[in-house]
């Protein structure tokens, strides 16, 4: 049997503020409203499989109320040179009424007491690449995130980049403010990060065939080589793409590429890192939890077979770190 082999969950919560337009709620207010319901669900599977995850969430997503909201706010913003990156232009127009859209403290409890990690998606969901924006914008967008969170009791320790902007630069700023982990890219030319405006249709292309198709590799990895500094990198492995009815003759090759890949690290004793964003479920919602299901009854019989392990970001971190 293979030991130290584990399998990581990652969540990247963030309501209306991954949403490129924050003001177009008659888009995409149907599906981000449901991540209420879709949540709380998500959690009972892992509570059944005994998962362990990381939820990194938006630090504005912490705010109990609008009118808090718009009185807590770093102090330097970013200065895109796309104005609409920057969510601070909504404030104005934002009511109560909308709050389900923008404003999750329920959410966020229930998932601590759960036992899941919660993480950081930086306060503003704060895009590394994009062009005029700067380190020290981004300290203070981190530093508001953490400080809100320990107002609200939480610690955070883990980060993931939003738009999975990852810039090396800003990795000394994350450990400065305290830090442990962030996830990492996969290691392959089609997933290295990039700016919006540099990213091209082939590698999208390439990317989503990726995801049904063995392509780019297992993207596993062992503890002995995460590395530590300034940070621990857990890279991803494989986003866990929402079932799509247009794409569904090609949905069983899809959980077929993650199981593969899941029995690859656990055979090798290898980590495995899946990820998504809970509004992705949002629609289809059945068929997503039922996909969900499937992955995580094949982790349950890896962990018989082969010591396959569940570990939060900051817990295999800290293993990695010793």
């Amino acid at each position: 049997m293979s030991s130290n082999g584990s399998f990581i969950i990652s969540l990247d919560f963030e309501l209306m503020w991954g949403v490129r337009d924050h003001s177009d709620i008659k888009s995409y207010g149907e599906e981000i409203s449901k991540v209420h319901e879709v949540i709380p669900l998500m959690l009972e599977l892992f509570q059944e499989f005994d998962i362990r995850s990381t939820f990194s969430t938006i630090g504005l997503l912490f705010h109990d109320n609008i009118t808090e909201l718009k009185q807590y706010k770093p102090d330097l913003l970013p200065s895109y040179i796309n104005t609409k990156l920057s969510p601070y232009s909504e404030f104005a127009g934002l009511h109560e009424e909308k709050a389900q859209y923008f404003l999750a403290p329920k959410l966020i409890q229930r998932i601590s007491e759960a036992g899941q990690e919660l993480g950081t998606h930086t306060y503003s969901h704060y895009y590394c690449l994009e062009p005029g924006q700067n380190a020290k914008q981004f300290e203070a967008d981190l530093k508001a995130a953490l400080s809100l969170a320990s107002a609200k009791g939480y610690k955070l320790s883990s980060l993931v980049f939003p738009r999975n902007q990852f810039n090396s630069e800003y990795l000394v700023v994350c450990k400065e403010v305290g830090l442990s982990s962030y996830r990492g890219t996969e290691n392959h030319w089609l997933y290295q990060a990039r700016s919006r405006e540099n990213e091209s249709r082939m590698r999208r292309a390439l990317r989503l065939l990726d995801s049904y198709i063995n392509i780019s590799g297992h993207h596993s990895y062992a503890i002995a080589d995460i590395s530590t500094e300034p940070l621990c990198n857990i890279p991803a492995s494989k986003f866990f793409r929402a079932y799509s009815k247009s794409m569904r003759i090609m949905e069983p090759l899809k959980l077929r590429r993650i199981k593969s890949s899941m029995t690859y690290a656990a055979k090798k004793g290898a980590c495995y890192h899946l990820w998504w964003h809970p509004h992705n479920f949002s629609r289809n919602t059945e068929k997503n939890l039922d996909q969900l299901k499937e992955l995580l009854m094949h982790y349950k019989a890896l962990k018989a077979k082969y010591g396959f392990r569940s570990l939060s970001m900051s817990q295999l971190a800290r293993e990695a770190s010793v």
